[in-house]
């Protein structure tokens, strides 16, 4: 064996590693991933609340680089809040075979558990659920799209992957403050800013992250390399530098005639 090539867990992308640094078997690691993104004082909020909607609940929030914590301006966390929160409220929650659902269930009980533990921790560390918040009362593994704000520093929804439908909208007064808090967690796969080019390009720049978007977010392609920093994994998949990662670099060197 020469490489080893996985998507999954955190936890399951450690146990690999160990077991092949022993032989020296390359690993490329694509694991968990705690997208922030980063909302700018002058954006169009009307695009802006259903982009970050559609980008967070994709898959229910069951997709690494979904949106799974948005940093805002203080003056327009209510307002965005408020939208968030309509949008949540006119989701349809259901069965996935079923053509009039929006969102389908959680993948496991476990899953479920986590998701529920995670926003009850939250709110009882001071944040507060404006939209679901718990399990839906139903057979399945049914979470309703969730929107929590005043979510203190450092709590675990904040810094943590959830995996599930749920958006942590968090207030910022600078530019600053919302850079250190998007880039104060393990993990480093993608993120993203949402306002004016110029300004979102200098942010996105101070994002460690492996990939950074400006006005969207989650949006791959397999000619464009993707994999992370820190806990989010190891080397790249996708696209011509994705298959370098197959590849072992051998060199000739040749002397010329005398």
């Amino acid at each position: 064996m020469r490489l080893i090539s996985f998507t999954g867990s955190v936890e399951t992308g450690r146990a690999i590693a160990r077991q092949a640094a022993p032989r020296f078997v390359r690993t490329v690691l694509e694991l968990g991933g705690n997208d922030p993104a980063i909302v700018l004082p002058d954006v169009d909020l009307d695009r802006v609340a259903s982009e970050l909607f559609d980008r967070s609940m994709r898959n229910s929030g069951q997709f690494c680089a979904a949106v799974k914590r948005v940093y805002v301006p203080e003056r327009l966390r209510a307002d965005l809040v408020e939208r968030l929160r309509a949008l949540a409220g006119a989701a349809r929650v259901g069965d996935g075979l079923d053509p009039a659902t929006d969102l389908g269930p959680l993948v496991s009980r476990r899953q479920l558990e986590r998701v529920a533990g995670l926003v009850a921790d939250a709110v009882a560390a001071g944040g507060r659920a404006v939209a679901g918040g718990a399990p839906l009362d139903r057979p399945g593994h049914f979470f309703p799209p969730t929107v929590v704000t005043d979510l203190p520093a450092g709590t675990a929804l904040e810094l943590e992957e959830q995996f599930g439908p749920v958006i942590p909208v968090i207030g910022y007064s600078t530019i600053n403050e919302a850079v250190a808090r998007a880039n104060a967690t393990r993990f480093g796969l993608g993120g993203s800013v949402w306002g004016p080019q110029e300004p979102a390009r200098e942010v996105a720049a101070r994002l460690d992250c492996g990939t950074t978007w400006i006005n969207t977010h989650g949006e791959l392609r397999h000619d464009v390399p993707f994999g992370g920093t820190r806990d989010s994994g190891l080397g790249v998949e996708y696209g011509y530098w994705g298959l370098l990662e197959y590849t072992r670099i051998r060199v000739r060197h040749t002397a010329t005639a005398g």
